[in-house]
């Protein structure tokens, strides 16, 4: 692949590859990985072929996600002092308000599974449900908070 060939590829899919990774990181942390991605790229250039957009936004994909497992996002819970990123404070503050909202049932289930990192079996075993019941009221509370924060974001 040529470096014109290469340029005009890039100036092409580059819109698509930032709305992504602002989605996953946030503007200043999203342009970084888009940059990281095209640099990978260029460095793959001998084997590319166009369209490479695919190609592309998979290795930001899974850029971005090895970006948020290196943040140590945690929460206070019950007393415990755990530490949190401050960029991220807000957005867990928010979240942690709308999990209080949810039925006691979801709430204990989000928590167990999600913030203690339990299996859905341990999970299962500790509220003396079945598994399947254990991943419908997941599934609800998982719900019923993509809709809170859906309604948030129409309001702000």
């Amino acid at each position: 692949m040529t470096i014109e060939e290469y340029q005009q590829e890039v100036k092409r899919i580059r819109p698509g590859l930032c709305r992504t990774a602002i989605r996953y990181l946030g503007e200043a942390d999203g342009e970084d990985a888009v940059e990281v991605t095209l640099v990978r790229l260029w460095q793959m250039a001998d084997d590319l072929r166009t369209p490479f957009n695919a190609l592309a936004q998979t290795l930001l994909r899974n850029h971005c996600i090895d970006v948020l497992r290196r943040r140590h996002i945690t929460v206070a819970l019950d007393g415990h002092d755990i530490a949190v990123d401050e960029e991220q404070d807000q957005r867990v503050e928010t979240m942690m308000k709308l999990i209080k909202l949810l039925p006691p049932m979801q709430q204990t289930v989000l928590q167990l599974r999600h913030i203690n990192g339990m299996e859905m079996a341990q999970v299962a075993q500790l509220m003396g449900m079945k598994e399947p019941a254990v991943r419908k009221c997941l599934s609800r509370a998982r719900q019923a908070l993509r809709t809170m924060m859906l309604k948030m974001m129409k309001e702000a």
